[in-house]
């Protein structure tokens, strides 16, 4: 990943190369409550989904208040923060760039005032606009200039110079955007949620037991905050949060196609999509993967945290080979904002991931994954294992090679990063060095799910994208950036 900030470090060699969603999002309508605090927890339950900053906007009926920072959830809030938030009205967001560079004024909720309406809008969005460049014009034409450099602030300047009610501004603009954007979307007196028509990007509803409502990117988000699941928020509709209760507004057709990917990799394993947990669905996709792919000769399944384990325990249950650890993460690593050194770089991923020797040495090992992206990471996974003498290591993906990029919020490598874009499998297979190398099929891949394949969005797969992609495949992540210093010529 490239980075402007002169602050965030991320280095390749202490950070893995997988893939990076984009956002999590979290809005609540519930008068009575500290909805500061709840918007805190929910965030922490979706910090997976976005790493790099943290934002909360409330409103008493009357303002908006937004405070926001560089960093994890619990490192940009504290108790002192939370109780200044002060409102029953909220919208929170925890990020991950892929359209703007990782600083502080591109940290979310977005806000802009509305003076047509003597009133304030706020926003967070998750997924990736393919129109960006369009929706940049839309915003110039209109003097309204941006002060981030992002497709999210993009719709918060179109949302904030329509003259009408801000839920006739949502239902006017969203067919105006290209991409994938699930959002949440507040004034001074409701909170809304949005899925584009391909709903792309999860997004769930949930009742409070006092009777307000919540949105949020996952069920886990609902799970910590005690809100019981109600719906997912359709593909084209808008859902408003208010005195008036829940409502409900379809703005376009909908054409689902959820990112299977979620199932992949994104989700939180106790997460619910489509009705079933994520846990049920990766495991399934080891046992299947065990059909497809044995490996006769090994005598131990271990998978790569934090998506590996669920799977490898399928895969040894379909083959009858024994389950156990064989490599252990330090989850409180996170994303540094502290320049490791030159000795501490080398050491690369075992900053992450530490084998554990006793449990892998003279052993015959499937190393089960849920993907391979640049090939760095499995790489310098698999020679850990070696280093820990392991006798084989035989890697199994829980996915099928990703070839192509994703232009809809993840951050994923271009085409030309992408190992598998150019090299067939046994290549790949020697590159990280294992001794055998097997994916799982899109069609099983798909079956696992329980779902139609039409349903889903299986581009970085297949190639086949569902939306239209930027003019430019190679469009950059600093495109609003690169604009700005062109008009500034």
């Amino acid at each position: 990943m490239t980075d402007r900030s002169p602050l965030h470090v991320v280095d390749e060699a202490v950070t893995d190369d997988s893939p990076r969603e984009e956002c999590g999002l979290f809005g609540v309508w519930a008068p009575g409550e500290e909805v500061a605090k709840l918007i805190f927890f929910g965030l922490y339950a979706l910090q997976h989904r976005g790493q790099e900053a943290a934002g909360i906007a409330v409103s008493d009926g009357s303002s908006i208040v937004v405070y926001k920072d560089m960093g994890l959830v619990a490192q940009v809030f504290d108790e002192s923060t939370l109780t200044a938030l002060q409102g029953h009205i909220g919208i929170g967001h925890t990020r991950y760039s892929t359209t703007g560079s990782s600083k502080w004024e591109n940290a979310q909720p977005s806000f802009r005032s509305v003076p047509a309406r003597r009133s304030g809008v706020a926003l967070g969005h998750n997924g990736n606009l393919t129109n960006t460049i369009d929706v940049a014009a839309m915003v110039h034409e209109a003097h309204n200039q941006p002060r981030a450099t992002t497709d999210s602030d993009m719709i918060t300047a179109l949302l904030a110079q329509h003259g009408g009610p801000l839920e006739q501004a949502i239902a006017d603009t969203m067919p105006l955007l290209k991409g994938a954007f699930s959002l949440v979307i507040m004034d001074e007196n409701a909170v809304y949620g949005v899925r584009d028509p391909n709903g792309v990007r999860p997004l769930s509803i949930g009742r409070l037991a006092g009777g307000g409502w919540v949105v949020a990117s996952e069920t886990c988000a609902l799970d910590i905050v005690g809100a019981q699941f109600v719906r997912d928020v359709e593909p084209g509709e808008i859902v408003a949060m208010n005195d008036d209760g829940l409502r409900s507004v379809i703005y376009s057709k909908p054409e689902p196609k959820l990112c299977i990917f979620e199932y992949v990799y994104l989700a939180r394993p106790d997460s619910v999509l489509q009705e079933r947990t994520v846990h049920d669905v990766r495991r399934e996709m080891g046992r299947i993967l065990a059909e497809e792919a044995p490996a006769p000769t090994a005598d131990l399944v271990i998978g790569v945290p934090d998506t590996g384990p669920v799977a490898a325990a399928g895969f040894a249950e379909e083959s009858g080979i024994p389950y156990g650890e064989g490599l252990v993460k330090n989850r409180y690593v996170g994303r540094t904002f502290i320049q490791p050194t030159q000795s501490i770089r080398q050491q690369g991923i075992r900053l992450k991931l530490n084998p554990l020797r006793a449990a892998v040495k003279g052993r015959k090992l499937v190393v089960v994954d849920d993907s391979i992206v640049r090939g760095n990471t499995t790489r310098a996974i698999v020679k850990l294992l070696r280093e820990a003498v392991a006798l084989e290591v035989h890697l199994r993906i829980t996915s099928p090679p990703i070839r192509w990029p994703c232009y809809y919020g993840i951050d994923m490598a271009t085409k030309a990063e992408l190992v598998a874009s150019d090299l067939g499998i046994e290549e790949i297979r020697q590159f990280v060095g294992a001794d055998t190398l097997a994916y799982l099929s899109l069609p099983s891949l798909v079956r696992a799910t329980s779902q139609a394949s039409d349903g889903f969005c299986r581009a970085c797969f297949d190639g086949i994208y569902p939306i239209e992609t930027p003019e430019d495949p190679e469009q950059p992540k600093f495109v609003l950036e690169d604009l700005r210093e062109q008009q500034k010529l």
